[in-house]
């Protein structure tokens, strides 16, 4: 059986009833890209942090998209 849940905490929502009694072992099965998905976005995070609080890269953005929106 394969069915889709959510992870809210360590707490894994399923999308559908199982009816499963309280206490009940089930095994789950990771699959290795979302693990690296959730790393590569660790490290985009970071990499936003270091942007934070610098108000020049406002001034970069905007003199890039004047010269992209030229004609």
């Amino acid at each position: 059986m394969k069915i889709q849940g959510i992870i809210k905490g360590n707490t894994i929502e399923l999308l559908e009833d199982l009816s499963l009694p309280n206490g009940v072992k089930i095994s789950l099965e990771i699959p290795d890209n979302l693990i690296q998905k959730k790393l590569l976005w660790e490290d985009l995070e970071t990499l936003i942090g270091v942007w934070k609080n610098q108000p020049e890269l406002d001034d970069i953005f905007s003199e890039i998209d004047r010269e992209r929106h030229r004609s």
